[in-house]
C-alpha cells in the first residue's frame, strides 16, 4: 500500500492557497457605464454647414414617438440647427434615437440614447440620459407625460449643440 506523509506545513500552504483564491477581489466593480464605449469624435464640418437627419425613435410607443420628434424639431430649429426632414435626403449627420422605460407604482425611469452617425456609417458622438417621472403598476409609458419628452428633447439638443461647438 502507498503511504501518504502529511506534512502540517504542506497542509497550511494548500488551505491558504484556497484561501486567497476565494478573497474578494480589492478593486470596485465597475458600473455598466463604464464599459459602455463613449468615445467622442470631433465635429467634421463647421456649426453652420452640419445638417442632422433625425431618424425614427426606436424603443417607444408611436404617440410618444410623435411627440418626442416634434419637441426634438421645435429645440433645433431654436437652436438653429439645419435639419433635414425628408427620408433619405443627404445629411451630414445622423441621428438614431433609442428609449425605453422601466418603473414601479412608485417612479418610471426613460432611459434614452441618441448616436449621431457620420456620413460614412461611424458613430461619432453618443448623447444619454434619463428622466424620472411618476409610475405605475401597468405598462410604464403610460406615466410618461410630455413634460419629461420635452426635458429629453431639451437636453439632448443641448448636448448635441455643445458637440457641434467642440471644436
Amino acid at each position: 500500500m502507498l503511504k501518504l506523509v502529511h506534512s502540517p506545513r504542506v497542509l497550511i500552504i494548500a488551505v491558504m492557497a484556497i484561501l486567497a483564491g476565494c478573497a474578494a477581489n480589492p478593486l470596485p466593480p465597475s458600473s455598466i457605464g463604464d464599459m459602455i464605449e463613449t468615445k467622442s469624435a470631433p465635429p467634421t464640418v463647421a456649426p453652420a454647414k452640419a445638417t442632422f437627419a433625425f431618424e425614427q425613435l426606436t424603443g417607444l410607443p408611436g404617440n410618444a414617438a410623435d411627440e418626442l420628434a416634434e419637441n426634438l424639431g421645435n429645440r433645433a430649429s431654436a437652436a438653429n440647427l439645419n435639419l433635414v426632414r425628408r427620408v433619405g435626403a443627404p445629411a451630414t449627420y445622423r441621428v438614431k434615437g433609442f428609449l425605453t422605460a422601466a418603473g414601479d407604482q412608485y417612479t418610471t425611469t426613460i432611459f434614452y440614447v441618441f448616436d449621431i452617425i457620420d456620413a460614412n456609417g461611424n458613430r461619432v458622438h453618443r448623447i444619454d440620459g434619463q428622466e424620472q417621472t411618476g409610475g405605475n403598476s401597468g405598462d410604464p409609458w403610460n406615466t410618461v407625460s410630455g413634460d419629461s419628452l420635452k426635458r429629453i428633447a431639451s437636453r439632448t439638443i443641448a448636448s448635441l449643440e455643445a458637440w457641434l461647438h467642440s471644436k
